[in-house]
């Protein structure tokens, strides 16, 4: 069962997708939304797999929800306007369907969710590498060998990530989502929804804008803790 959560201001149209979605057994609704404030109240406590989401809603759009999370669900995005498909795909999200939703075109953006679940319970399920194992990394016609633990600071780039480590900077096809479920928990922190440092590598720590963090690393480079992982932060780090 897919966990899911719909996320729409108007009412008629989370009932009606309901409805739709009585045909596909495979989708459990554990909740739903009218605005962006209320899904991140439900994202945090229902932990759903999957996210219907509108784009246009009062004060807070749906790209605004995104923002706010670190880790996304699946997203498959349900809007009556087509001019928004470019930058719902550039925020990774699965599909774009346009209302009103057509009973096949749901079918057909089900099963992308099913795969991608798929992958993502099997990624979760690899065992975690180790600070002192080395990795395998290609980027073009060049390779590495690096220990984990050299790694400073990962940033994603669309569904690619930048590893930094030494002076190299080369572009693996990985998201971070990816390879967060595999890096050691004590030695690496997801900053924010693009990046994720190594904790050994901190230099000193500022507090930030609107209540989060600002780190700098050894190496120079400045990262911002958002303000929704400073609190896990100061947990982490004791402080």
């Amino acid at each position: 069962m897919i966990q899911t959560l719909i996320v729409d201001d108007e009412r008629l149209a989370r009932q009606e997708l309901i409805a739709l979605l009585k045909a596909h057994p495979e989708i459990h609704v554990v909740g739903e939304a009218e605005n962006v404030d209320e899904a991140l109240e439900k994202i945090d406590k229902l932990q759903p797999q999957l996210l219907f989401l509108d784009i246009q809603m009062p004060e807070k759009n749906g790209f605004d929800l995104l923002e706010e999370l670190i880790e996304s669900p699946s997203v498959i995005f349900c809007t009556a306007y087509d001019e928004f498909a470019l930058k719902a795909f550039e925020s990774n999200a699965l599909d774009y369907i346009l209302k009103p939703v057509s009973p096949e075109r749901l079918k057909e953006a089900i099963a992308k969710v099913s795969v991608q679940i798929s992958d993502k319970e099997r990624v979760k399920k690899g065992s975690r590498l180790l600070e002192s194992q080395q990795v395998f990394i290609k980027d073009g016609e060049k390779c590495w060998f690096v220990s984990v633990g050299d790694i400073r600071l990962i940033e994603s780039v669309g569904n690619y990530a930048k590893i930094m480590f030494g002076d190299h900077r080369p572009l693996i096809h990985r998201t971070l989502n990816e390879l967060e479920q595999r890096l050691p928990v004590d030695a690496f922190f997801r900053a924010n929804r693009k990046e994720i440092i190594n904790l050994r590598f901190i230099d000193k720590i500022e507090p930030y804008f609107s209540g989060g963090l600002l780190v700098y690393l050894k190496s120079g480079e400045k990262i911002e803790i958002s303000r929704r992982q400073a609190i896990r932060f100061r947990e982490v780090m004791a402080l």
